[in-house]
């Protein structure tokens, strides 16, 4: 029985080559997308305003502005629709959630960036 147990614990955490990210930081979601018999590949810029869960059921929300409106999304990490994940931007944050970058827009809803050095190396 433990054997079965450990093949689907080993099924569910598959690993992903996803690069890692935490809330604050800013990234590009390219997300496969199925319009009748085509696929095409959409992608979601924006900021991490929260982490949920670990391993299979892990799940990010990313918010973007959309001509003056905010989006968000909810992408899970395992998906098989998620070609890749690209960090442009590691923010400074003090939170986990970010939740209070919903009512704020503009110059009031900035995150200060973390500055790469040349010695270290990037995330």
């Amino acid at each position: 029985m433990s054997i079965l147990l450990d093949f689907v614990k080993k099924q569910l955490t598959a690993t992903s080559n996803h690069p890692k990210f935490k809330a604050g930081d800013t990234i590009t979601v390219s997300y496969k997308i199925k319009e009748g018999d085509k696929e095409r590949i959409q992608q979601f810029t924006g900021v991490v305003i929260q982490r949920k869960n670990e391993a299979a059921t892990a799940s990010f929300t990313v918010r973007k502005m959309s001509n003056g409106v905010g989006v968000e999304r909810i992408f899970p990490i395992s998906s098989p629709f998620i070609d890749k994940i690209e960090v442009n931007k590691v923010g400074v944050v003090r939170r986990a959630k970010l939740f209070y970058l919903r009512e704020r827009t503009g110059k009031a809803a900035r995150i200060r960036e973390k500055i790469q050095t040349a010695t270290e190396p990037k995330a």
